[in-house]
């Protein structure tokens, strides 16, 4: 007999029956929380088995991260178990503490701090609805991923289909005296810098090769008789068309005549645009007169920008009344006039309120009409998404006009690089100014194929033959190699940027001209590239590059270069391996370009 048979056996009847109860209730009690068991597994198993996401299932079709409802479920899951932490202190280089998270063996420290001591970057995306945290070693690691164009002195100069100069906080306005940036880089009173004069034609020449066809809207073309658009402010005005009194052409303009005065409304044709902010007309004033634009806000409020025969550059009357001056001698002279209003705008409320303020104003502006005073002539009046060629020759034509003696384009404001150190008096010139000219000019040469561009050009070409010590721009490394100074300082500060821009203009003429120019540009390109291989590899930092050499020839600190210097590094580089197969150009691009990924060069 079993133990468990003699044990029954031998209890009392009730003391059996009350056993038996036990038994049953503890086997239910098992198979109920074994049941519950089960479901709970299973519906946590079919968070990830019957929603599996691509990259664990080994078909992915792509690159897709969490799918919505995926996500969902995962948050679902992570509420039922509370994440647990405790603060910690985060002694750094026992010089301080930070406030951190403990949570097991992992230790958490706030990116606020992480963002400053490494210098990196991040954010938090809520771009699809849902939270993630987007983090960047730096702030322009976005480089083109398919096959690119290759570089040619007629196409986009390198990325400046993206640049908006008369937009930069820099800027003052764009001159209606010479259509032109003003500069407030190193003088708030304003100059015209060449570089950035330089760079709004190269910028506009990109954008027009870039953008869409332009839209286009025609108030006034002189080919009609029926005015009627146009409003008169008093019995006296008068408006008519006629025959352009120009013999060599056959074409229709308007005449307008009223008074003068700012006090008359002047005779205004309406107009509600927001989308197309671009004025363009073609003018003659026989006496005084002037051109004003309405600017409606969208509280209803009026501002109106006048364009006026003087020399002043830009003022304002009031709250309300913009002034920019065209020049006092453009009076009985057929000129064309490009505006864009909204710039100008934007530029006369930054005169009255803050630069944040004027931004928010220009956004919610439209233009409502346009008005003419005085005697004069008119033709081709339009509001159009742009006019970037128009702009693209008011550069070329300031650059011919104004290019000096000597070929050179000088900054007329003394320039401090270093304090005390490296410093330049008013007259300067830049190997990047006279470098960005040339591309200019080379592209107004061969978009017109108008010889004065080429020729201005090809005079540039002398700059390059000054030392800078005798204030010309070309320095020397170790006496051997001849580099072209952006700022030809003494001692030299050997800037990187500045002096691929000039070999890029070197080179762009030198494929452009022919007879001596030629040969004068690929003489000096030649002596610039042979410079550059010798000491590209001075600016690798290990970690990004170096802005320019001032560590070794001032003794001072290293001058790392911003991401987005660092960024016009790799893109120069780029750029000229085009041009010259040598493996230097390719390899270190490559370097760099991981850099920006947090990628570092080894140690020992």
């Amino acid at each position: 007999m079993l133990w468990w048979q003699n044990f029954i056996s031998k209890m009392p009847r009730a003391s059996l029956k009350h056993l038996l109860v036990f038994l049953g209730i503890t086997t239910l009690l098992v198979t109920v929380y074994n049941i519950g068991k089960c479901d709970i597994a299973r519906n946590d198993n079919n968070f990830y088995r019957e929603e599996k996401l691509p990259h664990l299932d080994g078909n992915s079709g792509g690159t897709k991260g969490f799918q919505p409802r995926v996500a969902h479920s995962y948050d679902i899951a992570k509420e039922k178990q509370p994440i647990e932490y405790e603060e910690i202190d985060c002694i750094i280089n026992e010089d301080y503490t930070v406030k951190g998270r403990k949570e097991g063996s992992e230790v958490y420290m706030p990116f606020s701090f992480i963002q400053k001591y490494f210098e990196v970057y991040g954010d938090i995306d809520k771009s699809d609805g849902y939270e993630r945290f987007s983090f960047h070693h730096s702030y322009q690691d976005d480089f083109p991923t398919g096959p690119q164009p290759r570089y040619s002195p007629s196409g986009v100069f390198m990325s400046f289909d993206l640049y908006s100069v008369e937009d930069r906080n820099r800027v003052k306005c764009v001159s209606g005296i010479e259509g032109v940036p003003i500069s407030t880089q190193w003088d708030h009173k304003g100059h015209y810098y060449p570089i950035q004069i330089a760079q709004f034609g190269l910028s506009h020449y990109s954008k027009h090769l870039i953008q869409p066809k332009n839209k286009v809207k025609i108030l006034e073309d002189g080919e009609r008789t029926d005015l009627s658009d146009w409003l008169l402010p008093d019995q006296k005005s008068e408006i008519r068309s006629k025959l352009d009194d120009r013999t060599y052409l056959d074409n229709g303009v308007v005449e307008f005549q009223t008074s003068p005065s700012m006090k008359n409304p002047g005779i205004s044709i309406s107009t509600r645009e927001k989308k197309l902010s671009t004025l363009s007309m073609d003018l003659n004033f026989i006496n005084n007169g002037s051109i004003t634009v309405v600017i409606q806000m969208g509280d209803g409020n009026l501002y109106r920008i006048h364009y006026v025969l003087s020399d002043t550059v830009m003022r304002q009357d009031g709250n309300r009344d913009l002034y920019y001056g065209l020049g006092s001698s453009k009076k009985g002279k057929w000129f064309h006039l490009t505006r864009l209003l909204l710039v100008d705008f934007q530029k006369g409320m930054n005169l009255m309120y803050s630069k944040t303020r004027g931004a928010r104003m220009k956004n919610s502006a439209r233009i409502t009409a346009i008005c003419v005073r005085g005697h004069g002539v008119m033709d081709n009046v339009t509001l159009s998404a742009h006019a970037h060629m128009d702009l693209f020759f008011d550069a070329a034509n300031y650059l011919v006009r104004h290019q000096n003696s000597i070929g050179g384009w000088p900054v007329m404001v003394p320039r401090k690089l270093i304090p005390e150190v490296m410093e330049l008096d008013s007259g300067w010139y830049s190997a990047m100014g006279q470098g960005q000219a040339i591309s200019l000019l080379v592209r107004a040469y061969v978009v017109s194929k108008d010889v004065k561009y080429i020729d201005a050009a090809g005079k540039a070409l002398s700059v390059f033959d000054i030392p800078s010590y005798q204030g010309g721009i070309t320095s020397k490394y170790l006496n051997t190699y001849e580099w072209y100074e952006e700022y030809p300082t003494s001692p030299s500060s050997f800037v990187l940027n500045g002096f691929m821009y000039s070999l890029i203009g070197l080179y762009d003429l030198r494929e452009t001209a022919t007879g001596k120019i030629r040969e004068k540009a690929s003489e000096l390109f030649n002596r610039g590239m042979r410079t550059l291989k010798a000491m590209l590899l001075l600016f690798d930092s290990g970690t990004g590059t170096f802005y320019d050499l001032r560590h070794i020839t001032a003794g001072l600190a290293p001058n790392r270069a911003r991401w987005d210097y660092h960024k016009v590094h790799i893109n120069q580089v780029q750029l000229l391996s085009e041009v010259d197969s040598d493996p230097l150009f390719t390899s270190t691009a490559e370097r760099w370009k991981g850099y920006m990924k947090g990628k570092l060069s080894p140690h020992n």
